[in-house]
């Protein structure tokens, strides 16, 4: 199986290549195009600024090029939320992959969110053997509202989305490579998945 990891200078790329390697798979870190297209799966990292990470895709034709692939894409954290229609972090404009705008959390909450809350309303087969309400290791400022393409929900001062799905394209909010056994089960259903799931 060909595993590519977009790499686009977005964070924690080295992470999850060795989380994939303890699952006994080689992931291949790559911003080249055909490499991407002709991968079995793909994996969207990102850590840093909405703005920026856009500008970096778009140096490289990235920004058109995720929105046409046709195996199952996993975006982690900013790498989900860029595949939202518009964050508020920049005021950027994102892939328009999943129907939902990124928020700034309140200032009621401390920001960012660091550290472990639970995921809970799993759907898809992302989710399989993982228990409502585990919990997954967070970093990060903005979230995404409850929406259409929600697969798993968190609290942090209000309920959000902090796994989407549509067609072949996962996103999920939280870090899958830091968050112990269930971090690793959900990195494992994502390399079972085909577009069946």
């Amino acid at each position: 199986m060909k595993i590519v990891i977009i790499d686009y200078g977005a964070g924690n790329i080295q992470s999850i290549k060795f989380a994939i390697q303890r699952l006994g798979f080689e992931a291949v870190l790559s911003n080249n195009g055909e490499e991407i297209k002709s991968a079995d799966k793909v994996i969207f990292p990102g850590v840093g600024e909405a703005g920026s990470a856009m500008r970096m895709l778009k140096s490289t034709g990235l920004d058109s090029l995720i929105p046409e692939l046709k195996q199952p894409v996993l975006g982690i954290c900013l790498g989900m939320q860029l595949m939202c229609n518009h964050s508020e972090e920049g005021d950027t404009q994102g892939l328009g992959i999943f129907d939902a705008e990124v928020k700034r959390f309140d200032s009621k909450v401390k920001v960012p969110q660091i550290g472990w809350n639970q995921i809970t309303n799993l759907e898809t087969h992302l989710f399989d053997k993982v228990e409502d309400g585990e919990y997954v290791y967070l970093v990060h400022s903005y979230y995404v509202p409850e929406c259409e393409d929600e697969i798993a929900r968190t609290e942090y001062g209000v309920n959000y989305s902090t796994a989407l799905h549509r067609n072949n394209f996962y996103g999920v909010q939280f870090h899958p490579e830091k968050s112990s056994k269930t971090g690793e089960q959900i990195l494992k259903n994502f390399l079972k998945l085909d577009l069946r799931s």
